[in-house]
């Protein structure tokens, strides 16, 4: 099967994700954790728990998927390992493809942008692609990398209840910690960014513009997927003398591209970070 094949597919399967995960009121159809008792014990809108959670609640239509494409899923043997998922084709294993599921919560202030995350280490196996440190099959195995988003709004602490065991007749009053998912699917070079998703880490980050995201509009969707392996394989790690004699570490996409020599049109995300102005008479 080939990538833009897969992807297709994959964006067809993701269009029906939301209703599966949420309620007729938007809300997510997970309200926390049961145990033996029937007590349900309710969650914590922390950013890892609800991943954890969704990826868990995801994985079953996951399989589902992946058998109907004629793939096998192959989980990582170790945490933090990349990808997500590996889907391996049946018919030709060589054919493999590397799924990352990330999630993230819509600003309040910038209705238009989202969080943003992380799109996997541009250390070790992103430069030596014959390596199999912290990944589960050399990055140079892999056809094709995509990323399965999810996009969602937190709920307003005021709105939660402060309870935090109920039973289970009480499973329906419970307000869930997100609401109004909307999943995506794309190749992962076509939504990143020119900068790191986590501080000192070697994490790539994402574009945060919520159109962009969908539609694949990142900062290297015009210049090829080689431009995004290029600057991020050599991120940090090239220096240039600045206006005052002084070296530079390069770390954006422009100081590149000058460094390159190439002629090319560097994208700039379309939505522009408006804030909600609040009316404080309202």
């Amino acid at each position: 099967m080939k990538k833009e094949i897969f992807l297709q597919e994959l964006r067809a399967f993701v269009k029906g994700l939301d209703e599966y995960v949420s309620t007729k009121d938007n809300q997510w159809t997970v309200k926390g954790f049961i145990d033996v008792f029937k007590n349900i014990y309710t969650i914590s809108a922390d950013t890892k728990i609800v991943s954890k959670i969704l990826e868990i609640h995801l994985l079953p239509k996951l399989l589902e998927f992946a058998q109907g494409q004629g793939f096998k899923i192959v989980l990582p043997d170790h945490q933090n390992y990349y990808p997500d998922i590996s889907f391996v084709y049946a018919a030709d294993e060589s054919i493999k493809y590397a799924l990352d599921f990330k999630t993230t919560y819509r600003l309040s202030d910038y209705p238009n942008h989202c969080n943003g995350f992380t799109l996997g280490s541009h250390g070790e196996y992103f430069i030596n692609r014959s390596s199999r440190k912290n990944i589960q099959f050399p990055y140079k195995e892999y056809s094709g990398h995509f990323v399965l988003g999810a996009i969602y709004t937190r709920t307003a602490p005021e709105q939660l209840s402060e309870t935090q065991v109920a039973g289970l007749n009480q499973l329906r009053s419970i307000t869930s910690v997100i609401k109004d998912i909307q999943f995506f699917a794309n190749e992962k070079w076509k939504i990143a960014s020119d900068q790191r998703g986590s501080g000192n880490t070697a994490n790539i980050g994402s574009i945060s513009s919520i159109e962009d995201l969908l539609t694949g509009n990142g900062m290297f969707s015009q210049l090829g997927e080689q431009w995004f392996d290029d600057y991020w394989m050599n991120y940090g790690k090239i220096t240039t003398i600045d206006e005052t004699g002084k070296e530079k570490k390069i770390k954006t996409l422009a100081e590149f591209a000058q460094f390159r020599g190439g002629e090319v049109k560097l994208i700039v995300t379309r939505t522009r970070k408006t804030k909600v102005s609040k009316n404080r008479n309202a």
